[in-house]
C-alpha cells in the first residue's frame, strides 16, 4: 500500500514540494506519495484528524497553519525548536496515532546560508516580518551567533512576544538599513502571483554591502532581489531553504535521509515549469 504524506496550507497550488519529495521517493524505490492538501483555517484541526485517520504518515505545514499546528489536539510531543519558535512546519504521525510537532525551517535556513558562505556570526541582521517563518529565522540567527537582530513589521512595535527582539516599523528602515549585514525577507510580499510587490519601500536605499536572503522561492527572482542586486548587494532566493527543510522532514517520516541533489533538481525543474506554463 502506498504511504502518503502531504502539505497542509491555504493556498498550496503553486508549491513545488510534491515534485521534490516524489522525486526522492522514486530515487529510493519507496512506495510513498506526497500530496498537496489545501485546507482553510476553519477546517484545519478537522482535516488533520481526518487525514491521519485515513493513513497519512506525516505532513508539512505552511501558511497560515504553522502556529495553529502546535495547538492541534492530536499533538502529543513538541520538539524544543518548535516550542521555542512557536510554530511547526512538520508533523510526524507516531505509532499510537498522535503527532510529533517539529520545526525544520530554522535548520533549513541555517544550512542554506552556510552553503552559500554567508557569515552570520557577529552580524547585524534585519528580519522583515514577524510570523512563523520569521521566528524560525530568528532562532537560526541566534544559533549561528548573530550579534544583533531587529524585526521590521507593518503592524507591531516594541518587544516581540516570542523572540524578545525589538520591532521597528517600515518608516524606521532608512535608519536601520545602513548598518545591516544580512537582511532576511520573511514576508510573502513578492510571492507568486503577486510578483510586482516588494516589502522594501521605494526611496529607501538598499545597503550595497549587505546580503539579502528572500525566503520567497516562487518566483526564483523576486522584485526585492532585483532591488538588492541593483544596489550592488548579493541576493539569495529561498529555494535552497525549501529543499533543505523538506529533506529534514522527509528523514523524520521515512527514517532515512533523502538524496538532496535529486530533490533540488526536481524543485528547480518544477519551478521552471510553473513559470513557463503559468
Amino acid at each position: 500500500m502506498t504511504e502518503r504524506v502531504g502539505l497542509l496550507g491555504w493556498p498550496v497550488t503553486h508549491s513545488v514540494s510534491p515534485a521534490m519529495h516524489n522525486a526522492a521517493f522514486r530515487a529510493l524505490g519507496l512506495d510513498w506519495r506526497y500530496d498537496l492538501l489545501p485546507v482553510p483555517p476553519d477546517r484545519f484541526a478537522e482535516e488533520v484528524a481526518r487525514l491521519t485517520a485515513a493513513g497519512y504518515r506525516g505532513f508539512n505545514v505552511t501558511i497560515p497553519h504553522k502556529a495553529a499546528a502546535l495547538s492541534l489536539p492530536q499533538v502529543s510531543r513538541v520538539t524544543p525548536a518548535a516550542r521555542a519558535i512557536g510554530a511547526a512546519n512538520t508533523l510526524v504521525v507516531q505509532p499510537d496515532g498522535t503527532l510529533l510537532a517539529d520545526n525544520t525551517d530554522w535548520q533549513g535556513f541555517a544550512d542554506d546560508v552556510g552553503v552559500h558562505g554567508v557569515t552570520v556570526a557577529g552580524a547585524t541582521c534585519l528580519v522583515l516580518g514577524t510570523g512563523g517563518s520569521a521566528r524560525a529565522v530568528i532562532y537560526a540567527l541566534a544559533h549561528l551567533g548573530a550579534a544583533r537582530v531587529a524585526l521590521i513589521s507593518r503592524t507591531q512595535r516594541g518587544e516581540h512576544t516570542v523572540t524578545d527582539h525589538p520591532i521597528a516599523g517600515y518608516d524606521d528602515l532608512a535608519g536601520l538599513a545602513p548598518a545591516a549585514d544580512l537582511i532576511v525577507n520573511c514576508t510573502p510580499a513578492g510571492m507568486f502571483p503577486r510578483v510586482d510587490e516588494s516589502p522594501w519601500p521605494e526611496g529607501v536605499p538598499f545597503p550595497p554591502h549587505a546580503v539579502l536572503y528572500d525566503l520567497v522561492y516562487n518566483p526564483p527572482a523576486t522584485r526585492l532581489m532585483r532591488q538588492a542586486e541593483e544596489a550592488g548587494a548579493r541576493a539569495l532566493g529561498g529555494l535552497g531553504m525549501l529543499v533543505r527543510q523538506g529533506a529534514l522532514s522527509f528523514a523524520q517520516w521515512v527514517g532515512i535521509a533523502p538524496p538532496l541533489a535529486i530533490m533540488a533538481e526536481a524543485a528547480q525543474a518544477a519551478l521552471a515549469g510553473l513559470h513557463s506554463n503559468p
